[in-house]
């Protein structure tokens, strides 16, 4: 070949290469900016999904504060008018009578009163526990102090459906570290459960023992069973057992679901046995044992000597007012009634009384600017009254909110009127000018 046709070729394959690279570069510019496409509709999307998940979240976040809020408004609502009930039935005791039929009434109203409280107290503890609301005062307590309130709690509605309760405890006291109010819910729920679903005459036991290094407390029932479909989510929230179609045993499905969560708080586990539907059923808590701390031997208090004082209680409930004040008359105390807040600011200058048990929910100004008003009022010279707010509005937050405006003490709505009087007999109150 000659140089001239070798010079040809040559260029030839030149343009050959920069045509070839001319179109591999076409191809990856336009792969790049097909990619870049796809890369700019993803991160579009992505941003998208974040800012929906976001809204999604604020929503979520949104509607359980609003749960919140309707459920505290819900108990406080339907705690209003179970008061009023409590104290008829407190009066009803305390009122001769030789007939028995009202004594059958009396305590069918007790009952469904406790059931009522027990309900709303289960709702809102199902809240609670969901928003990680709720805080444990651990102490060292003995098995038996919490196993002995469980029993007192729901041992008259076993006794009423005339079930057999057996008690196995060890001969040697065993501990766990928790809280004394919770354990008791706890083995108190489970009662309950046991006493729902065992049959008018049925037997119910309640075993608790050593092994290792936890204790096992057991509550066993010869009841309607557990169905092998449901005993999976037997600890679910809302779930039940659909033992009959009149639901006679009533109860919303949340007590159950209360205990999982009140036993793993205290570091615990719960499970359930049965062998099916009317062949009864079986509650194991597990709980770390702890070692007996000593502790000194506290003295007894000797009780402090009643003193007649008097009492303004501000309630905008009329039947609630009534009857609690009834109730305090008869056991020896001075009341006077204020159904406002600027009712009981007036009262309260003019008689001076030793003791306000406040409601929250008033229609002029609310408890906590009664209380303020009225420890504003007090001058360095004047003695302060015992403040006690008796409320609906039951939680945690409610209470610190009672105790930081100025009230001593927060009980709540329907309140049994011996818990009132102890706090009441507590307080250092001077006799006075009655």
């Amino acid at each position: 070949m000659s140089p001239r046709e070798q010079a040809l070729a040559q260029r030839e394959r030149e343009v050959a290469r920069r045509e070839e690279a001319l179109r591999l570069w076409e191809l990856t510019r336009s792969t790049v900016e097909a990619g870049s496409g796809d890369l700019i509709e993803a991160n579009a999307h992505l941003v998208m999904a974040t800012l929906a998940a976001e809204r999604l979240e604020e929503t979520a976040q949104k509607a359980k504060h609003q749960q919140d809020e309707f459920l505290a408004m819900l108990a406080h609502e339907l705690r209003n008018p179970l008061a009023p009930i409590r104290s008829a039935v407190n009066l009803m005791e305390r009122i001769d009578t030789a007939d028995p039929r009202l004594t059958t009434i009396r305590e069918v109203v007790r009952r469904q009163v406790e059931h009522m409280a027990r309900l709303l107290d289960d709702l809102l503890d199902a809240s609670r526990v969901t928003s990680g609301k709720v805080t444990l005062q651990r102490r060292t307590v003995k098995v038996s102090e919490f196993v002995e309130q469980a029993v007192e709690m729901y041992h008259g509605l076993i006794d009423s459906q005339r079930q057999h309760l057996t008690l196995d405890m060890p001969a040697s006291p065993l501990f766990v570290n928790g809280d004394l109010t919770r354990l008791a819910q706890i083995i108190g729920n489970l009662l309950h459960n046991a006493a729902k679903y065992t049959p008018e005459g049925g037997d119910i036991a309640l075993i608790a023992r050593r092994e290792a290094d936890e204790v096992v407390i057991r509550v066993t029932d010869n009841g309607s069973g557990i169905s092998a479909e449901s005993l999976p989510h037997i600890f679910n929230l809302f779930a039940q057992e659909e033992r009959s179609l009149s639901r006679s045993q009533g109860g919303l499905g949340i007590g159950l679901t209360v205990v999982r969560s009140m036993v793993e708080l205290h570091g615990g586990t719960v499970k359930a046995r049965s062998d099916g539907l009317g062949a009864g059923s079986e509650f194991t808590v597990v709980l770390p044992r702890v070692a007996k701390v000593e502790e000194p031997a506290l003295q007894p208090t000797p009780r402090p000597a009643f003193v007649p004082a008097r009492i303004l209680l501000v309630d905008d409930n009329v039947d609630a007012g009534v009857m609690l004040s009834m109730l305090l008359e008869m056991s020896g105390y001075e009341v006077e009634v204020a159904q406002d807040g600027a009712s009981a600011l007036v009262a309260f200058a003019r008689q001076r009384s030793q003791i306000v048990v406040c409601d929250i929910g008033l229609p002029d100004m609310n408890g906590y600017e009664v209380a303020k008003r009225l420890r504003r009022s007090c001058t360095a010279g004047d003695s302060s009254p015992l403040l006690i707010a008796l409320t609906g509005y039951e939680s945690p937050e409610d209470r610190k909110r009672a105790l930081a405006a100025g009230f001593d003490h927060h009980l709540a709505k329907p309140v049994d009127l011996e818990d009132l009087l102890k706090v009441i007999v507590r307080a250092d109150i001077s006799p006075g000018e009655l």
